[in-house]
């Protein structure tokens, strides 16, 4: 199966402030700030639409300026190669864990 030579679309879902983002662009990388993967080039649904749904347009407002975003490794959730944008949105992380953290044991109060 011949890959299409047009450009990829990634949809990216991580964690920001509770909530769960769900964003598509077209650039997806490793950045040279330790622990941050860069997102460029975000693609939001066009205006012209008849439908306008309010959650993208909430993401398209807060991503209008942003030429490139930095989010931690740890807030990723996962990466996808996607054939065609979808509609962003933003979900309540409700059923989503934080990563663990390190925990003392029980009973230990670190005196010795």
């Amino acid at each position: 199966m011949a890959k299409s030579s047009k450009e990829p679309i990634y949809k990216i879902t991580f964690l920001n402030k509770g909530k769960v983002y769900e964003v598509f662009a077209k650039q997806v990388y490793s950045s040279d700030l330790f622990g941050f993967i860069e997102i460029e080039d975000f693609i939001f649904g066009e205006r012209s639409k008849v439908v306008v749904d309010p959650g993208e347009e909430k993401l398209k407002a807060e991503f209008q300026d942003v030429k490139r975003s930095f989010i931690p490794m740890q807030a990723i959730i996962r990466i996808d190669e996607v054939e065609k944008e979808g509609i962003s949105k933003i979900e309540s992380g409700d059923n989503i864990a934080p990563f663990p953290t390190l925990i003392s044991p029980q009973g230990s109060t670190g005196e010795n």
